[in-house]
């Protein structure tokens, strides 16, 4: 099957720069977003070092889960040689793609979506405090969109040990037409999931359908960075 790609990352309009990044290896079929934090330009790095690290340990036949732990020791080495520092992480999320199957990782709140069959599945669930209390019944999906500590991660590359850290993963197979979407919290914490499937369901190119969800994400808000990357198999 052949791939059509669009992907896109814009700092949003509240933040004058942007802490997330993204990488594309198209030989080796990996497609991954970070999503950095940190005061001053320390989330810029954690991403980036999270990115290039994993992209690299791929390449050289690394399984993702063991790319995404030694890219969590090298950002706490890095935080390490300057104590004085604030510290740095990220979240990630990506996509490894091989002959007709997917599989995907991710650490934190940046989210992996398929379209299949006009049907939107969610293939990750977020690190998060508010996702810990929907698992528990103790609030709905809709009410965490709006609560006060929706942003809160409980786990992100950097500030958490590797004794610790969940890579959490889930894999399938791929049919012509399915579309991927990978993408960091600044998008869909202003574009909810129908939206979302409304919008991957339309007959535009994935460039298109990318460019689509930026807009929507700014016209509501556009509240933190927007990372997106959209697949198409064809």
């Amino acid at each position: 099957m052949n791939i059509v790609l669009g992907h896109i990352s814009h700092s949003g309009i509240k933040r004058d720069h942007n802490e997330d990044t993204y990488g594309i290896d198209l030989k080796n079929g990996l497609f991954l977003v970070a999503d950095g934090m940190g005061g001053h330009d320390h989330g810029e790095i954690a991403s980036a070092l999270a990115r290039d690290h994993i992209l690299n340990a791929v390449k050289n036949d690394v399984p993702v889960k063991q790319a995404i732990l030694e890219a969590n020791q090298e950002i706490i080495n890095s935080s390490m040689e300057k104590p004085g520092d604030l510290p740095m992480g990220t979240t990630v999320v990506l996509l490894k793609i091989s002959d007709h199957k997917f599989e995907c990782a991710w650490v934190g709140d940046s989210r992996i979506y398929k379209l299949s069959n006009n049907e939107l599945t969610s293939l990750s669930s977020d690190h998060s405090y508010v996702q810990e209390l929907v698992d528990q019944d103790l609030i709905t999906a809709e009410q965490a969109r709006s609560h006060p500590h929706r942003n809160v991660v409980t786990q992100a590359l950097g500030v958490t040990d590797n004794s610790e850290i969940s890579v959490s993963e889930n894999q399938g197979k791929i049919k012509p037409h399915d579309k991927f979407l990978i993408c960091s919290d600044g998008l869909t914490e202003e574009v909810d999931d129908a939206t979302i499937e409304s919008i991957l369901k339309k007959p535009l190119t994935p460039k298109e359908i990318s460019d689509q969800l930026l807009i929507q994400a700014l016209e509501n808000g556009g509240s933190d960075n927007i990372t997106a990357i959209v697949l198409e198999f064809q």
